[in-house]
């Protein structure tokens, strides 16, 4: 009810504009800055010069957090640089202090973990692992890179914002809370969207909006526009597929088999396997993927163990039936809920024990 009243237009008096103008130049921030270009060599210097003793030129304040990229996301960082990528700006400010003391100290306002794996790379404390374009620097540090490749990253720019000495403590964090929560972070399927787009991406969004597939697996608009159909559609492939294969990491599972399929792949097979399933789920399931009629949404662990499930017992027996009461039963059972109950469960062991239990119900194993 509150956000439909505040979405209603309403008309706006003259003293309420110029209330809010009022508002705006009172709070508005005129702070001086200037866009630099530095070189990773000389960030690197500036960070780690008297960073032991608290007395380098370039600082992580207190405020900022911990350093804890991983190392896959610090070499990819790196990677980045080394291609010559566009690099998002580092935000600084100099700090002002009273004559005789002032040391021209300059805070990292927002880039801390950039500088920080810039520093880690060019000391020789990060191995990098996890390329896929570089894939040859894997296992690599700085000093095993060729002589002149290290000159040439050393010369690297990189573009810093410095704010001036105008900028208070408080108007430094504002903005970084602006810059680290002005935006959601992006879910790992929509960046897929982006990277891995072509045929078999298409072919998985189609069978996302299939009528079938809203009806046994309703998802909410909201986890619909953060690609949450697709996710459910592409984790559905790649474990009938391959779930014996699964490895702990789900997201490197799944951008490694949407990436090998992007060109290669049936389109009627699956497509057949897909509706199949769907149309088994509808037809024995009481409540399609969801645990009751009351509930809207559905766990992915059950959507993979009933999904996958299913079409291993459909590949069994291609004519298998169901009771309604008999799927109930187990469905409601405290072995499957322990096999379902939490999307954390993403061993291959504990994988292959979801989607086998569903198998082996079906087949009346």
């Amino acid at each position: 009810m509150v956000t439909a009243a505040r979405n209603q237009r309403r008309f706006i008096t003259d003293e309420e504009r110029v209330a809010a103008e009022e508002q705006v130049r009172e709070l508005q921030t005129d702070v001086d800055y200037e866009t630099k270009e530095y070189t990773v060599e000389l960030i690197v210097h500036k960070y780690l010069d008297g960073k032991d003793d608290d007395t380098n030129e370039l600082f992580v304040p207190t405020y900022q957090r911990d350093f804890v990229w991983s190392t896959e996301r610090q070499s990819k960082f790196i990677e980045s640089v080394m291609l010559g990528l566009p690099i998002p700006y580092i935000f600084t400010a100099s700090l002002e202090y009273e004559i005789g003391s002032d040391l021209g100290r300059i805070e990292i306002v927002d880039g801390s973990q950039r500088v920080r794996t810039l520093a880690a790379f060019v000391s020789g404390n990060l191995i990098l692992d996890g390329l896929e374009k570089l894939s040859r620097l894997n296992g690599f540090r700085f000093s095993d890179i060729e002589l002149s490749r290290q000159r040439k990253f050393n010369r690297r720019p990189i573009r810093v914002v410095e704010l001036s000495e105008k900028a208070t403590e408080s108007v430094r964090r504002d903005i970084f809370e602006r810059i680290n929560t002005g935006s959601d972070e992006l879910k790992a399927m929509e960046k897929r969207k982006g990277i891995y787009t072509g045929p078999f991406y298409d072919f998985i969004a189609q069978c996302a909006a299939l009528p079938l597939f809203n009806e046994v697996c309703p998802i909410s608009y909201r986890k619909q526009r953060r690609e949450e159909a697709e996710e459910m559609v592409l984790r559905y492939f790649a474990y009938a597929d391959r779930y014996e294969q699964f490895s702990h990491s789900v997201r490197n599972f799944l951008d490694g088999y949407l990436k090998e399929h992007q060109n290669d792949f049936d389109r009627e097979a699956l497509s057949r396997q897909f509706v199949s399933m769907l149309t088994f789920v509808r037809d024995y399931f009481p409540f399609g993927f969801r645990k009751s009629s009351a509930n809207s949404s559905v766990p992915r662990v059950r959507f993979e163990a009933i999904s996958v499930g299913v079409t291993l017992a459909l590949q069994a027996e291609p004519n298998l039936t169901g009771s309604k009461q008999d799927i109930t039963d187990w469905l409601g059972s405290i072995e499957f809920m322990n096999h379902t109950v939490s999307d954390a469960s993403n061993s291959r062991p504990k994988v292959k024990a979801r989607i086998e239990f569903v198998r082996d119900k079906l087949l009346g194993a």
